[in-house]
């Protein structure tokens, strides 16, 4: 997938919760804007999560509630978020530009619960600097990539298998392709029951549970761009916009309504 898409959210009033901002580029996925509750759900990419002006409370794994400014997840790791409305910076990287070591230096005074980094400290202010300026019409993801690649060098990211790197691509550049797993371990050199078991190894989810996370993230570019989420979902393989929102549940803990309720009727 070789596509860039923000959309700036100004709420039409005071009371509307739906003030956010999206940046999907190549490899990455922001996210910035007020979130409430999150029910319990796994991403297909490692994520790094900021409290902009507090703490949020997050349960990983089936942790106690747990307080906190920051947070690394892996790919795949349960979690419920619990933000009563506050803005949350949500950042997601991508396989094909690094793994979740990469997030890590991206927050301090850290300890380990159930296979997360939860923090109070880290990249609060860059982050709450993007957010508070997003109604420049100058904005750029520009800082975003600068912080990914500091955060890269001083951080000791695990090389993907070839043969995994190269299904990653193929799935980033044909989002909405269906070809079979066995035709797709067949094309790298694999029995099907071995690309399963390392895939989920290298990636951290299995791979069904990659694309589909692949498929949703081109979703939500296509209502960035203005479209209502029937079309979105149509144009992205799935059959309506009733599958898309359960499947967006599935992988967000909410409603697309949170976030990109909206979108279609606010285009720069």
């Amino acid at each position: 997938m070789t596509d860039t898409s923000r959309l700036y959210e100004r709420a039409a009033a005071a009371a509307n919760p739906f003030d956010a901002l999206w940046d999907i580029s190549d490899g990455r996925t922001f996210f910035c804007g007020p979130l409430y509750y999150n029910a319990n759900h796994q991403h297909g990419a490692p994520v790094f999560l900021a409290g902009l002006y507090g703490k949020f409370r997050l349960k990983v794994a089936g942790s106690d509630w747990l307080s906190c400014r920051t947070a690394v997840i892996p790919a795949g790791v349960w979690h419920e978020l619990d933000v009563g409305g506050d803005p949350l910076a949500v950042f997601y990287i991508e396989p094909t530009i690094a793994g979740v070591e990469a997030l890590l230096p991206l927050t301090c005074n850290t300890r380990s619960v159930n296979g997360a980094l939860v923090g109070n400290g880290g990249e609060i202010a860059f982050m709450r600097d993007l957010y508070e300026a997003r109604y420049d019409p100058h904005w750029t993801a520009q800082p975003l990539a600068d912080l990914l690649d500091f955060s890269k060098r001083r951080s000791q990211s695990a090389k993907i298998d070839p043969r995994i790197s190269q299904i990653v691509e193929f799935l980033f550049e044909q989002g909405d392709d269906l070809t079979s797993v066995t035709t797709l371990a067949t094309n790298v050199g694999l029995s099907p029951s071995r690309f399963q078991h390392l895939f989920t190894q290298q990636i951290g989810v299995p791979f069904r549970r990659y694309r589909g996370w692949n498929r949703m993230r081109q979703a939500i570019c296509q209502v960035i761009k203005g479209h209502n989420f029937t079309v979105a979902a149509h144009a992205t393989g799935f059959s309506d916009s009733a599958h898309f929102s359960h499947e967006f549940r599935k992988t967000f803990g909410a409603a697309p309504t949170v976030g990109l309720h909206n979108l279609a009727r606010l285009q720069r």
